[in-house]
C-alpha cells in the first residue's frame, strides 16, 4: 500500500494543525506531508487537515474555516481540525479506550480548538501550549523557513501528546483503584491503599466520610495523610492530633506509644510509620480525638 498523502497549509502554523499531523503518527505508520494552498494537490490528497474548506470525515478532509464552521461541542467549543481529526481517530488513537479519548478531548484537544476558534471563556491564562506551539514560528529576524519551524512543532507535539496520553491513562486507571478500596474499606473514614496512587479527585467525587488515606511510600514507610475539604484545600476534613505536631522518631513514640512512629509534619496532614499496622494504630489514635 502506498503512503498516505497528507496536505495541510503552507505558511504559518497553528496548534491545531500541528497536533493534527502528530495525532496521525501515532496510528499511520508513514505518510507524505505536504504544506500547500494548491487546490489541485488538494484535491488529490488522501488526507486534508485545516484547509480546503470542507469537513466530510467520510473523505478524510477536516477542514473548519468554511461558513458555517464545522459544528461544536455540546459545552460550546467550537471545532478546529485537531478536535475533526480527533472525532474520527482519537479512539483508534487510543487504543479503542473510548474513556481514554473522552479525556483527551477533555483535557488537551478541547482547549487546542477553543483557543484556535477564539473561544476563550474557560480558557486559562498565562502562556499555553498554543501560543507555544506558534513560538516554532520563524520571526521576521529570522531566515528559518515555515517548514522546518512546522517539522521541529510537530515534532514537540508528539512528545506532548504522548505525554498527555500516559497523564490521562494513569488517572484513569487511579480513579479505578481508589474507587474499589473506598468500597472495600472496612471502616469508610480510613482508606487503604496497596500502594500509593493519585486519590484526592476520586475520594471527593466518591466518599464524604473519608477522614484519612493510608499508603506505602516509595522509601517503604507507610504513611497517614489527611483529606482535605475540597481538592486543593489547606483545610483538613480532621486534622491529626495537635499534640504530634512537628514531633518525630522517639518524641512521636513517646506521644503515641507506637514504638514504630517516624514523624508527623508540623500542618499535622501527613505523618509515618515504619509499619502498616503502626500506621494503622495511628488512624485509630487520630479518630479518637
Amino acid at each position: 500500500m502506498n503512503d498516505k498523502i497528507v496536505v495541510t497549509h503552507s505558511g504559518n502554523f497553528h496548534a491545531d494543525d500541528v497536533f493534527s499531523v502528530a495525532a496521525l503518527k501515532r496510528i499511520f505508520p508513514s505518510f507524505t506531508l505536504i504544506r500547500t494552498r494548491d487546490l489541485e494537490i488538494i484535491a488529490k490528497a488522501d488526507i486534508v487537515i485545516d484547509v480546503g474548506g470542507q469537513y466530510d470525515p467520510e473523505t478524510d478532509r477536516f477542514d473548519h474555516h468554511q461558513r458555517g464552521g464545522a459544528g461544536e461541542r455540546e459545552n460550546g467549543i467550537p471545532y478546529s481540525s485537531f478536535g475533526l481529526i480527533w472525532q474520527k481517530y482519537g479512539l483508534a488513537i487510543c487504543e479503542n479506550n473510548q474513556n481514554l479519548a473522552n479525556a483527551l478531548d477533555a483535557g488537551l484537544v478541547s482547549t487546542i480548538d477553543a483557543v484556535d476558534c477564539g473561544h476563550v471563556k474557560g480558557v486559562a491564562e498565562g502562556i499555553s501550549l498554543s501560543q507555544t506551539i506558534s513560538m516554532f514560528n520563524p520571526t521576521w529576524q529570522e531566515k528559518s523557513d515555515f517548514d522546518s519551524g512546522f517539522d521541529e512543532a510537530v515534532e514537540f507535539a508528539a512528545r506532548v501528546l504522548t505525554r498527555f496520553i500516559a497523564a490521562a491513562s494513569g488517572g484513569l486507571n487511579a480513579k479505578a483503584i481508589v474507587a474499589d478500596a473506598i468500597k472495600n474499606a472496612q471502616d469508610p473514614r480510613v482508606i487503604v491503599l496497596e500502594k500509593y496512587t493519585p486519590w484526592k479527585k476520586t475520594v471527593h467525587a466518591l466518599s464524604d466520610k473519608a477522614l484519612y488515606m493510608i499508603y506505602p511510600s516509595q522509601s517503604g514507610q507507610w504513611m497517614i495523610q489527611t483529606v482535605p475539604v475540597e481538592p486543593g484545600s489547606f483545610e483538613d476534613r480532621r486534622p491529626l492530633p495537635k499534640e504530634w505536631a512537628g514531633l518525630s522518631d522517639v518524641a512521636l513514640q513517646d506521644e503515641t506509644g507506637i514504638d514504630d512512629a517516624m514523624f508527623c509534619h508540623n500542618g499535622l496532614f501527613i505523618a509515618g510509620a515504619a509499619s502498616f499496622a503502626s500506621t494503622m494504630k495511628m488512624a485509630a489514635l487520630a479518630l479518637q480525638e
